[in-house]
């Protein structure tokens, strides 16, 4: 995250700017644009301690989008208008929760929007503010009623691949000659001439195949993809593992990581060969976008206790489909609930 004095710079150039909140921001505008990261820190500045106590709802809620035009240092518009998201300049909606039970009406969860989680107090005072994207939204639901994702089948590959194992025109720019990742963990944002050539990410990861480890989420895909992705850090030369349940795993290297025990490879709310920009800001310059993310499938079985992998794979978004085949069909279900952990705010 940039310095606070960077974040509050940030907040007075929006004000002086004369924008409004639905004046569009190019995504990774290093002048006005916010990250997440300096979302969460200005309107944590600007909301905690504000008491809602005794407000019907609809006040309630537009007290909350007031006080947040203030932290970002917008100025507070005569009416809100009813768009979607609320604030589609910096593209996030606000959600204010009293109670570990996150309501989503009437829309679906878009994956690469922000979503601004307020906490209140039993006596309706702010006390805790999360930022957070739809994906991160949609790994949460637990419920099945979240059913927007895409999917495609899982294959294990046999012999040589038509084509090169190459990265994106974007990606190109950022590579390096595969040299030790040093102090950066997986969560950082990539460097320029850090960011290892896919062609060596699939060396590296192709050492794991044959390995196994305990099967510590039985019954938990997720406990097991965790287990996975701390494994693949270590073979990638991390020194530490980190997992902010962000999009993807890797940031640092612009990868994600998925373990296949089933035919139905799970993609969530967006196409991997979409052109939309990621959730990040511009790197050496470029705007990565999704279709830029490398995905390493590894293909695993369960016996005995422990996870085998037995193959891995590794793909751009741009060719992911080409690849692995898409299921066709892609649902949506309108009324959405999402019981949030018990240390969301705290993650």
């Amino acid at each position: 995250m940039m310095a606070r004095r960077g974040i509050e710079r940030l907040r007075e150039s929006i004000g002086a700017s004369g924008l409004t909140i639905y004046d569009a921001i190019p995504r990774g505008d290093e002048g006005l644009w916010l990250d997440s990261e300096s979302l969460e820190v200005l309107v944590e500045n600007g909301l905690v301690g504000l008491s809602l106590k005794g407000l019907p709802l609809r006040t309630r809620s537009k007290a909350v989008k007031e006080a947040v035009c203030r932290a970002l240092g917008y100025p507070v518009p005569s009416s809100f208008a009813r768009t979607r998201p609320r604030f589609p300049g910096q593209d996030f909606d606000t959600y204010v929760q009293k109670a570990n039970n996150l309501q989503i009406w009437n829309e679906e969860v878009v994956a690469d929007r922000r979503y601004v989680v307020i906490g209140v107090t039993r006596e309706d005072v702010v006390d805790r503010i999360r930022v957070v994207d739809g994906h991160l939204l949609a790994s949460l639901d637990r419920t099945g009623t979240l059913t927007q994702k895409y999917q495609a089948r899982y294959e294990r590959q046999r012999g040589t691949r038509e084509k090169r194992l190459v990265d994106t025109r974007v990606v190109a720019g950022l590579l390096g000659r595969g040299l030790a990742i040093g102090s950066a963990e997986p969560t950082d944002d990539p460097v320029p001439g850090e960011v290892l050539p896919i062609q060596q990410v699939l060396e590296r990861l192709g050492r794991l195949v044959g390995r196994s480890f305990a099967d510590t989420g039985a019954g938990s895909d997720r406990a097991r993809g965790s287990a996975l992705h701390e494994i693949v850090s270590r073979e990638l030369g991390y020194a530490r593992y980190h997992d902010a349940g962000s999009f993807p795993d890797m940031k640092n290297q612009l990868l994600e990581v998925k373990l296949q025990t089933s035919p139905t490879i799970d993609l969530g709310l967006v196409r991997p060969d979409s052109t939309d920009p990621l959730e990040m800001k511009k790197i050496g310059g470029r705007q990565i976008r999704h279709c830029d993310v490398r995905y390493a499938v590894f293909g695993a079985r369960l016996r005995e206790g422990e996870v085998e992998l037995l193959a891995v794979d590794v793909v751009t978004g741009e060719e992911f489909f080409e690849l692995f085949p898409q299921f066709q069909g892609k649902v949506v279900n309108r009324k959405l609930q999402i019981p949030l952990p018990g240390d969301f705010f705290d993650a």
